[in-house]
């Protein structure tokens, strides 16, 4: 006969095991559960942040349309040109702010239409990288990435020969930039190198011209190799009651007419720029607005995260 005192042994553990089975199975269920829900939270709130983000987009859209209406030059001064402070949204906060892309250097202008290295913006390009103390050769290294051909200008100049030696290899792009973070590609280039350069220039369609009332002071210092220090801190003193009164007078002494030609007072191009944060989400959205003659603004590129 067996013992009862074994069989009630044999069957509390088997209870033990079914309970601690039962148990870790639970935990497992409520952990996986609370994961999908904190996921879902989080695509929500992603969701809405970006929504946010548009909808900034389309409030900047009004205020420049609202500066063609009000004043056909763009300068420093003007309500667009200030930085959005924080405002408060439900769960977060969003902020931001517009930049004018003409006050940059355009390395499309390294070409032309047709493709061909246009010497003179190949001049101001090192002009600019020996205002920021960076290597000059770079500039005939972009515009030989960037023109038609697929031979190599002299002295500066890389083209295939050059990357399809490097590991991994590649080729040149012989095409105009739709990202200043293609330079990234460039034969010798490194990053601290282009953390210095990036805001000082820019990739827009076609070729452009400079806003005077809001280049940098590097790219007012590359108009020109007789430019000086202390003519560019007089000429942004001068513009900073409201932009330059006339650019020709304020230019004319400083330049050569070819460039006093290509040098404007509005802008066509501009960036904005926007953060958004819900809850424990974060998204910062790039958006390229082309602002037609008419006042039209329209979005030509959005990126998420990167410029």
């Amino acid at each position: 006969m067996k013992r009862p005192g074994r069989n009630r042994g044999v069957a509390l553990i088997t209870a033990m095991l079914i309970s601690a089975i039962a148990t870790m199975v639970a935990a497992n269920l409520a952990w996986d559960n609370a994961l999908d829900v904190r996921r879902t939270m989080v695509l929500l709130a992603r969701d809405q942040a970006v929504q946010v983000a548009l909808g900034a987009e389309s409030w900047a859209i009004s205020i420049l349309h609202q500066d063609m209406q009000d004043s056909q030059t763009d300068h420093l001064g003007e309500i667009w040109a200030q930085e959005l402070p924080g405002l408060p949204i439900e769960g977060g906060e969003v902020f931001g702010a517009i930049e004018d892309l003409q006050g940059r250097f355009n390395l499309n202008n390294l070409v032309d239409q047709e493709g061909r290295v246009e010497n003179e913006s190949v001049e101001q390009f090192q002009r600019l990288l020996n205002a920021l103390g960076l290597d000059p050769r770079f500039a005939g290294i972009a515009a030989d990435w960037i023109d038609s051909n697929v031979d190599a200008s002299f002295p500066d100049g890389a083209e295939d020969s050059i990357y399809t030696g490097m590991s991994p290899s590649y080729r040149t792009a012989n095409q105009p930039l739709t990202s200043v973070s293609e330079l990234a590609a460039l034969e010798g280039m490194d990053r601290a190198t282009f953390r210095v350069l990036e805001p000082h220039i820019v990739a827009l369609p076609g070729r452009t011209g400079v806003n005077a009332n809001t280049a940098t002071a590097a790219v007012l210092q590359s108009l020109d190799e007789n430019m000086t220090l202390p003519d560019v801190e007089g000429l942004i003193q001068e513009r900073e009651a409201g932009g330059f009164t006339e650019i020709e007078t304020s230019f004319a002494s400083l330049v050569t007419p070819d460039v006093l030609n290509r040098l404007e007072e509005s802008t066509q191009f501009f960036r904005l720029k926007v953060i958004v944060r819900i809850d424990t989400v974060r998204i910062t959205l790039y958006s390229v607005l082309q602002r037609a003659p008419n006042g039209t603004v329209t979005p030509i590129l959005r990126s998420f995260g990167t410029t």
